[in-house]
C-alpha cells in the first residue's frame, strides 16, 4: 500500500494555514462528505468486528473495532471544525482547527496505548484468535476502504493545510494497516497457527502512531527537519 509509505516519509505536517485559494469551500465541502463515508462504514466495521472479536475471543478482532470506535470519535470532531468553516468561513476555523488538531493527535496516542498493551497481553499470554469469516469480510473490505478516505484527505489536508485533517486521515492509515494484520493473522491462524503473528505485527505500527500523535498535538517538525 503507497499511502502509508508517502506519509511516513513526510518530514513536517503541512502548514496550519495556507493563504486563500478559489477552490477551499469545494475542497472543505468534500472532506465533510469524507467524514460522512467515514461514520458510515466505521459504524459497520465497529459493530461486526468487535462482536466477531468476542464471539471467537479474537484480540486483533476487538482491537480492530475499538481502532473503529476512536475513528468514529475523530470523524464526528473533524466534522465540526469543518463546519465552523463552512458557516463562518477560513478565519473562524483556526481555533477550531487547533482545538481537532490535539484531539486528533490525543486518539493517536490512545489508540498506540491500546495497540502496545493488546499485543504485549496476547505475547504474554501466547494466545491466538479463532477464524472468524465475518472478522476476515470485514478486515479484506478496509484495505481498499481505508486506502481511498486515506488518500483523498492526505490530498486535502495538503491544500487546506489542516493538520487535524492529516491526523484524521493517519488514523485512517493506521485502520488499513491493522486491517491488513487482522487478514494476515487471521489467515495465518487459520493455515499454520501462527498464533503470534497479529501480536508482533500491531507493534510495529506503534512508533508510526506515536510519531504522527505528537506532530498533530504539538504541531511541531520532526527531528530530521529541526
Amino acid at each position: 500500500m503507497e499511502y502509508p509509505s508517502r506519509m511516513a516519509g513526510a518530514c513536517a505536517p503541512p502548514p496550519l494555514f495556507l493563504p486563500p485559494r478559489s477552490d477551499r469551500l469545494p475542497l472543505i465541502r468534500e472532506a465533510f462528505g469524507l467524514e460522512w463515508l467515514t461514520i458510515g462504514w466505521m459504524t459497520v466495521e465497529a459493530v461486526v468486528a468487535i462482536w466477531a472479536g468476542v464471539t471467537v475471543g479474537s484480540l486483533v478482532l476487538v482491537a480492530f473495532g475499538l481502532d473503529s470506535v476512536i475513528e468514529l470519535a475523530s470523524a464526528g470532531v473533524l466534522m465540526w471544525r469543518l463546519s465552523v468553516e463552512l458557516r463562518h468561513g477560513q478565519k473562524f476555523s483556526e481555533r477550531a482547527e487547533r482545538i481537532t488538531s490535539r484531539i486528533g493527535g490525543g486518539l493517536l496516542f490512545v489508540l498506540a496505548a491500546y495497540v502496545t498493551v493488546a499485543a504485549m497481553w496476547q505475547l504474554w499470554t501466547k494466545t491466538g484468535e479463532e477464524f472468524s469469516w465475518p472478522g476476515f469480510l470485514v478486515a479484506l473490505i478496509a484495505i481498499p476502504a481505508m486506502r481511498y478516505l486515506a488518500k483523498r484527505k492526505i490530498a486535502i489536508a495538503e491544500k487546506i493545510g489542516s493538520r487535524a485533517l492529516r491526523a484524521d486521515a493517519m488514523e485512517a492509515v493506521t485502520c488499513g494497516w491493522l486491517s491488513f494484520v487482522v487478514v494476515v493473522s487471521l489467515t495465518a491462524q487459520w493455515l499454520v497457527g501462527a498464533w503470534w503473528i497479529d501480536g508482533v505485527g500491531s507493534l510495529a505500527i506503534v512508533y508510526f502512531l506515536v510519531k504522527e500523535g505528537r506532530e498533530a498535538w504539538f504541531g511541531d517538525q520532526c527531528e530530521c527537519c529541526a
